[in-house]
């Protein structure tokens, strides 16, 4: 500010009513601020208070598609599973080409010798599981059986007893499962060989079924 040269009372005067009129306006302008300030925060708060809770507006730009409902692991699994054994083994092949003609219809693969199934029959290698498929229903029996040699196999087991029945109580006393069961273990790619088993094993209404090594 440039100094101001006072040679009078008057002038004296008139310069100290100056700077005290300026004072008065820079005081009044801060507190015009202040409650400015104060009112701005007033406000504002009476405003969320009356509004409540508020959540931003969806963009109408984008579209939210709904999550897909994914069934469980466990349940999917499960699923899984049972497709695949439904399909593994067919009711319509036809096993009788297959099997050895003798008195016992037994099945080996090609490769295997004859000194296989004998020894099966002679009973050289000891059972180590068995499953018995007397009273299911054919799909449940199916099922049943292929899970079972799948499961024996995976465990290391080489030789299984798979009961089906004589028949003697269905209609006409046939025996309903043998051939199925029979068709069905020639499916299986881990099932080696099988033969009827000795009559204190079951006879006419088991087999004694020698399964290929675990590769684990």
């Amino acid at each position: 500010m440039k100094p101001v040269k006072i040679s009078t009372l008057g002038e004296l005067k008139v310069v100290k009513k100056a700077i005290a009129e300026h004072a008065k306006q820079r005081a009044e302008q801060q507190t015009a601020q202040v409650k400015a300030v104060k009112q701005a925060a007033s406000d504002k708060d009476l405003f969320v208070r009356a509004a409540g809770a508020v959540q931003p507006m969806l963009d109408k730009r984008k579209v939210l598609h709904k999550p897909e409902q994914k069934m469980p692991l466990a349940m999917q699994y499960q699923k899984d599973e049972k497709a695949v054994l439904k399909e593994a083994i067919s009711d319509e092949f036809d096993v009788s080409t297959l099997l050895e003609v003798d008195e016992h219809l037994s099945f080996r693969r090609p490769g295997i010798g004859t000194d296989v199934t004998r020894k099966l029959r002679r009973g050289d290698w000891s059972i180590q599981r068995q499953i018995d498929l007397h009273g299911l229903r054919r799909d449940d029996a199916r099922e049943a059986l292929s899970l079972f040699i799948r499961e024996s196999f995976q465990q290391g087991i080489r030789c299984v007893r798979v009961v089906h029945g004589k028949g003697l109580g269905s209609p006409g006393k046939a025996p309903v499962l043998k051939s199925r069961v029979q068709s069905w273990l020639v499916q299986k790619e881990e099932v080696l060989a099988f033969v009827q088993a000795k009559p204190a094993d079951g006879g006419a209404g088991a087999l004694v079924v020698l399964l290929m090594a675990s590769r684990a």
